[in-house]
């Protein structure tokens, strides 16, 4: 059982960077993947990106490619959302998500605003 707390998200300008941090209370080492959802003001949640147990990295959304980078540090229990270039269509509840035997754990979500 592991419980996620996310946090780094705020007002940022158009093309500017912010960095997410997602910490676990458990270990994150026997967790396959762990990923990061996002949900805009009357959309749907979608993937935005997720990283395995090993680091590699499953299927990015075609709208964050080249801008978003995903990370982990098992060390510190933490998986990272580093944002650079952000567009105003980037604003959303960003939520850190895994599946462990079988039940759904969501973080709290963070807000990123990315406006002038």
């Amino acid at each position: 059982q592991v419980q996620f707390v996310e946090s780094g998200g705020g007002l940022v300008q158009p093309g500017g960077s912010l960095r997410l941090s997602c910490a676990a209370s458990g270990s994150i080492f026997s967790i396959y993947a762990i990923t990061w959802y996002r949900q805009a003001p009357g959309k749907e949640r979608e993937l935005v990106a997720g990283i395995t147990s090993a680091g590699g990295s499953t299927k990015d959304a075609n709208s964050v490619k080249g801008r978003f980078t995903i990370s982990r540090d098992n060390a510190k229990n933490t998986v990272y959302l580093q944002m650079n270039s952000l567009k105003p269509e980037d604003t959303a509840v960003y939520y850190c998500y895994a599946q462990i035997v079988g039940t759904d754990y969501w973080g709290q979500g963070t807000q990123v605003t990315v406006s002038s």
